[in-house]
């Protein structure tokens, strides 16, 4: 009984000094700041996201337990396109944007999707996730396709690496 009182006790000690600082004695403003690399941020999250989506055919998850990692994964993929979108990350203010917000879209629906156990929605949105990846490279990606190959927008490279649903298409 004495403990918790004790504990009570130091926590309203400590507290009492910030509860009558104003907001500039406790210092700046935090701000967001750039951890990993795009690269990063490629390999170790858009990649493994995006893929349980690519093969959510294959890989359809049976249990609760794999439906709220795939829920997980969905709502990663929707919240990396706002790191995308940060200052300091974001390529522009124009294009970068538009393709990051197709990102955003697509991971939203699947978020949804995931959500609501619904394998038909996310084998649906295949294309339009592909398509928001290869929009992103053709803009930002130095040497994505061939080389020489002049791409019309939304336009494919005959190079690409379709996702296992997709290469029958």
């Amino acid at each position: 009984m004495r403990l918790p009182t004790v504990f009570l006790l130091i926590g309203a000690v400590i507290a009492q000094p910030l509860a009558g600082q104003e907001p500039d004695e406790l210092g700046p403003v935090p701000t967001q700041e750039r951890i990993g690399t795009m690269s990063d941020l490629m390999v170790r999250i858009l990649y493994p996201t995006s893929d349980a989506i690519f093969y959510i055919a294959t890989r359809t998850p049976t249990t609760s337990e794999e439906w709220t990692e795939l829920e997980g994964q969905t709502l990663m993929l929707a919240e990396s396109a706002n790191l995308l979108m940060m200052p300091r990350r974001a390529r522009d203010e124009d294009q970068w944007m538009r393709d990051a917000e197709l990102l955003l879209r697509v991971g939203e629906a699947a978020f949804k999707a995931a959500k609501d156990h619904d394998v038909a929605a996310l084998e649906a949105l295949n294309d339009q996730l592909y398509q928001s990846c290869v929009q992103c490279h053709l803009h930002y990606r130095r040497g994505y396709g061939r080389r020489g190959e002049q791409l019309r927008p939304n336009e494919v490279p005959r190079t690409a690496v379709l996702p296992i649903g997709l290469r029958s298409r």
